[in-house]
């Protein structure tokens, strides 16, 4: 019988099909290109949906995010500070994410490990457990976890038609 963490790991195992799918088969050099004026780019959405995964879920489990304590944010380079993870930005600081396929998914890896091994600790009795209080009503683990992941379906998603646009034909 499959457990409430078998559900989310799998969700989780989805997004990283996708994401690898995407990134070997998207031309390098069109990461970074909008597939139409103001869209997100490739890079830009993979990033984020990574560093949401990353934050939401270490954040829920007390955990140092990959971003920082994986040396990702360095090696990225990006004009931003370290905390941020792609919510409110502007179009000219989508364009500034730029990375090549190898070190999204390598963040993503790095990332997908940290969210796995806190996945596979989720019981259903810790679901209700409140995870952030500055919201009314308080942040279930449930309903954040249910959240982050939908966050990256959605965002991948994205990605993949975005990818799909700008190879096309």
């Amino acid at each position: 019988m499959a457990t409430t963490s078998d559900l989310l790991l799998d969700t989780l195992d989805r997004v990283r099909e996708t994401v690898h799918g995407l990134l070997e088969d998207t031309p390098e050099e069109r990461l970074a290109e909008p597939p139409a004026e103001g869209a997100n780019t490739v890079a830009w959405l993979i990033w984020h949906l990574t560093r949401v995964l990353d934050t939401h879920v270490a954040d829920a489990f007390d955990r140092d995010v990959a971003w920082t304590s994986d040396g990702w944010f360095d090696r990225f380079g990006l004009p931003f500070p370290a905390s941020a993870h792609g919510y409110g930005m502007s179009y000219d600081d989508v364009l500034a994410v730029r990375a090549s396929a190898a070190d999204l998914r390598g963040y993503f890896d790095a990332t997908h490990a940290l969210v796995a091994d806190a996945l596979g600790t989720v019981t259903d009795a810790e679901l209700d457990r409140v995870v952030d209080e500055d919201w009314d009503p308080p942040v279930t683990l449930a309903v954040r976890l249910v959240s982050a992941l939908n966050d990256a379906t959605q965002h991948v998603g994205q990605a993949s038609y975005a990818a799909g646009i700008l190879t096309r034909g």
